[in-house]
């Protein structure tokens, strides 16, 4: 049932309802903001298992937007800590808090969803991007520069030192970004990985950098330190990552100790045929499941409490997460406990109106 407990490494999270990770590009360079402390303490006492800090940059030039939160120096580092702290006073004691770490790579540099999302013209302060190569996300857009070897290693580093800045703020858990065409997606993709050397051609090369900098991190961090990624199931495009590509990735991940892997999918072209509807990628996460003995979560427009936990009581995931959901009610875990008639605690202060 979706609120059975789940072991992740060595943290057990109190049911199986993830808060997806969810930019609110709301930030100063970087640091949190009153936003997001309203946000992130909105939902800490949403009731989910599970909430997903948005997706932080681990390097000023790996930011999507003016606006993403990063975690890169001492002032960010400061901001986060402060926000979760505010969350966890109002949150139940059993609440974990995850982080997403990400670079943008050559979809960095842009404007927020509300203000078109194109590439920064002149007027807006653009910045170099990077990529592993030199290869537009669309007409009309900057172009990145090639990741070279020795901006490869600074780039692992830097997820490094976010990884250990997350663990001294107080993090239960890390996932790495891996989709929706940020830097590791665009490794691993054909489509926008060129590469001749050890990094490009073959899904071995294409797998290598991300694989290399999920190994670094996770010898980084404590022992067992609860860590996984969001995965790319399919790219819906004709000669992209596909899922038999995702399984081998999934189970390369699983190899060198990876926890979990969160299935999503798209946006690493401009114009991919998605068929959007409930569940739509529901589908590749049951095939990764099948595929590894992983912690398995789906993601994507799952908004119905009862079909929500179908899909655990199917075993098509072990978790599943939720954003649009939370946006538009940040009670539905507890209307889902109400019509799946399960007891969840509530603060207090509004027990009386439950």
């Amino acid at each position: 049932m979706i609120f059975s407990p789940i072991q992740i490494a060595n943290l057990n999270v109190s049911n199986r309802i993830a808060v997806a990770p969810m930019c609110q590009y709301s930030s100063v360079d970087g640091a949190m903001t009153d936003w997001h402390t309203q946000h992130l303490m909105q939902l800490g006492y949403s009731g989910a298992g599970l909430i997903m800090v948005e997706a932080t940059a681990v390097e000023r030039i790996g930011r999507i937007t003016h606006h993403c939160v990063g975690l890169y120096n001492d002032f960010c580092e400061r901001s986060i800590k402060k926000t979760l702290e505010k969350a966890r006073l109002v949150s139940q004691k059993e609440t974990a808090f995850g982080i997403q770490l990400a670079h943008a790579g050559r979809k960095a540099s842009t404007q927020r969803p509300w203000e078109g999302r194109k590439s920064l013209s002149k007027e807006e302060d653009p910045w170099s991007t990077k990529g592993p190569s030199s290869l537009a996300f669309d007409e009309d857009w900057h172009v990145p520069e090639t990741i070279e070897n020795s901006d490869l290693e600074n780039i692992k580093s830097k997820f490094v030192e976010a990884s250990l800045r997350s663990v001294r703020v107080g993090f239960d858990l890390i996932e790495i970004h891996g989709t929706h065409g940020y830097l590791f997606h665009q490794f691993l993709s054909p489509l926008s990985n060129h590469r001749s050397d050890k990094y490009g051609g073959s899904l071995e090369n294409r797998m290598r950098y991300p694989l290399e900098v999920f190994a670094a991190i996770k010898e980084a961090l404590p022992t067992d330190f609860p860590i996984g990624m969001r995965i790319t199931g399919t790219e819906w495009e004709n000669g992209g990552i596909d899922e038999q590509e995702a399984i081998i990735f999934a189970n390369e991940l699983e190899k060198i100790g990876c926890h979990y892997v969160c299935v999503s999918s798209g946006g690493n072209t401009p114009n991919p045929k998605i068929p959007i509807a409930p569940h739509y990628q529901v589908h590749l996460a049951k095939i990764i499941k099948k595929n590894t003995d992983m912690v398995v979560r789906a993601v994507g427009m799952i908004t119905d409490p009862i079909k929500a936990n179908q899909i655990i009581v199917d075993k098509e995931a072990d978790m599943v997460a939720i954003a649009r959901g939370f946006l538009t009610n940040p009670r539905w875990v507890w209307d889902a406990a109400k019509i799946l008639k399960h007891d969840i605690k509530v603060p207090p202060q509004y027990a009386r109106k439950f």
